[in-house]
C-alpha cells in the first residue's frame, strides 16, 4: 500500500488539498469527517457561543434597563414636580401688576439705602449694577429679594469675592419692560 492511497482520517483539513484537481471539502463534509467527540465539543462550543451572543445582545441590556428604570422614573418625577412648581410661579408672576418706573426707583433706592456705604448703584437704561464692598451674605440676600420683588429685576451677572468683612464685587440685574 502506498502512502497516497491511505486515507488521512485524523486530519480532515488536509484532505482535498493533496491533489491539484481535488475539490475542497465543504464545511458539512469536514464536520462529518470529525470524530464524534470533536463534533460534540464543536456543537457544545457553538451552543455556548450562541447563548452568550443572545445574552449580550438581548437579555443583559433588558435587565440593565429594568434595574435602572426605578431611579430614572424617580428623577423624571422630581423634574416634573419642579417644572410644575415653576409653571405655577410663572402664572403667579403674570398676575402681578406691573411696577411703575417711579415705584421701581423708590424700591431700588430703599433697598440700596439699607446696605449703607457698603453698596453703590450704577443704572444704565434697563441694567442695574450694584457695586458691593463688604456686604454681608444676609444683606446681599435681602437686597436681591427686595429688588426682585419691588423692581422686577433679574440678576444676569454676578462677580463676587468673599472677603473677611463680607462680599465684594458686582451684581448686574436687568429690569423688565415695566421700568
Amino acid at each position: 500500500m502506498s502512502e497516497a492511497s491511505t486515507p488521512n482520517v485524523g486530519a480532515p483539513e488536509l484532505q482535498g488539498s493533496a491533489g491539484a484537481d481535488a475539490q475542497p471539502m465543504s464545511l458539512k463534509q469536514r464536520f462529518d469527517a470529525l470524530p464524534s467527540r470533536e463534533r460534540a465539543m464543536l456543537l457544545l462550543g457553538t451552543a455556548v457561543l450562541g447563548l452568550f451572543a443572545i445574552w449580550a445582545v438581548a437579555v443583559q441590556p433588558a435587565l440593565r434597563t429594568l434595574r435602572n428604570a426605578p431611579a430614572q422614573l424617580d428623577a423624571l418625577d422630581a423634574q416634573h414636580q419642579l417644572m410644575q412648581a415653576l409653571a405655577g410661579e410663572v402664572g403667579e408672576l403674570r398676575e402681578v401688576a406691573p411696577v411703575t418706573p417711579e415705584q421701581a426707583d423708590l424700591a431700588l433706592k430703599a433697598a440700596t439705602d439699607r446696605l449703607g456705604a457698603q453698596g453703590r448703584l450704577n443704572i444704565q437704561g434697563d441694567r442695574i449694577t450694584l457695586i458691593a464692598n463688604g456686604v454681608s451674605a444676609q444683606g446681599l440676600r435681602d437686597w436681591l429679594t427686595e429688588v426682585r420683588a419691588g423692581v422686577r429685576a433679574q440678576p444676569v451677572e454676578v462677580q463676587l469675592n468673599r472677603a473677611a468683612n463680607g462680599f465684594t464685587g458686582t451684581v448686574v440685574l436687568v429690569v423688565g419692560a415695566g421700568r
